[in-house]
């Protein structure tokens, strides 16, 4: 339905239920980008059998479930381990960052190799959301 929708990119959650090899030839097959997303309990290394099939991996830097949480900084390594490991299989692939992202937190995953942010407390909640966006973005633009 979203790829039906005009998503061009489906991202899931390495701790699903569901048979993770079917669902990244399901979103593949419907010619979306494929990303996955591990939770704070779950090591960088539980990627590794998939991450050359995948455009996008997504670490979560707060558990899941509602905004307004604070950074976890000890995800930070993750960052690190997983852009070491895609460069050391040559593989181009986005690595997001998601949960406590602000004008505050941005530059140690931005220094790390994350190349995507989610920032929804940080925008939503600032005086002048136009303005907490380009700060963010000037930011990761200088770590890269």
């Amino acid at each position: 339905a979203f790829a039906r929708a005009g998503a061009s990119l489906l991202n899931f959650h390495l701790e699903c239920d569901d048979d993770i090899q079917e669902t990244i030839d399901a979103i593949k097959a419907q010619g979306c980008k494929v990303g996955m997303t591990i939770k704070p309990g779950t090591p960088a290394e539980a990627l590794a059998p998939w991450l050359d099939q995948l455009d996008l991996v997504l670490v979560m830097s707060v558990e899941p479930g509602f905004g307004g949480q604070k950074f976890m900084a000890d995800m930070m390594p993750k960052i690190s381990a997983l852009r070491e490991e895609c460069e050391k299989r040559s593989i181009d692939i986005e690595i997001q960052v998601d949960g406590g992202i602000s004008a505050k937190t941005i530059e140690e995953p931005a220094r790390r190799g994350a190349t995507v942010f989610v920032a929804g407390s940080a925008v939503f909640g600032a005086d002048d959301p136009a303005k907490a966006i380009a700060d963010m973005k000037d930011i990761a633009a200088n770590c890269q």
